[in-house]
């Protein structure tokens, strides 16, 4: 017999990726803004636990700030999203996806890319989220 009210169905598991990006931690920016480091400052709407540190994986929205890249951004903040993340994450299907490395595009308040391609591939789970980023991206994995 099963627990009183764990209010899920049998055989049914709704996998999110992994949030492997903790703040502070540093991305390769992958498109063609003119940024080419970023690091996070904060995860936009994360909802964690008291004193634990805000993580973001692919497919969330992040502030960044740019640490390398044109005069014009660097020591900016702005906003962006994890196309790509290194720590292995298992999808619904069973199949198990990891990057070679951590990698963020750039967009604007309104969710629009501010790049006009991105470089190397882009998760499929930050795809279906962003599709006008995903829009620019070469290949969706």
């Amino acid at each position: 017999m099963g627990k009183k009210g764990i209010g899920i169905s049998v055989g049914v598991t709704a996998v999110a990726p992994i949030r492997a990006l903790p703040i502070g931690a540093r991305l390769i920016c992958a498109d063609n803004t003119g940024a080419k480091e970023l690091q996070i400052v904060s995860v936009a709407g994360y909802h964690g636990r008291r004193r634990r540190m805000a993580k973001a994986g692919v497919g969330d929205h992040i502030i960044v700030s740019v640490k390398r890249g044109t005069p014009e951004l660097r020591k900016q903040i702005v906003r962006a999203i994890v196309i790509r993340q290194r720590k292995e994450y298992r999808r619904t299907d069973g199949m198990r996806i990891k990057f070679d490395d951590n990698a963020a595009a750039l967009i604007t308040p309104e969710g629009a890319p501010r790049g006009s391609e991105i470089k190397g591939p882009m998760a499929r789970e930050a795809a279906e989220r962003w599709p006008r980023v995903a829009g620019i991206a070469s290949t969706v994995v």
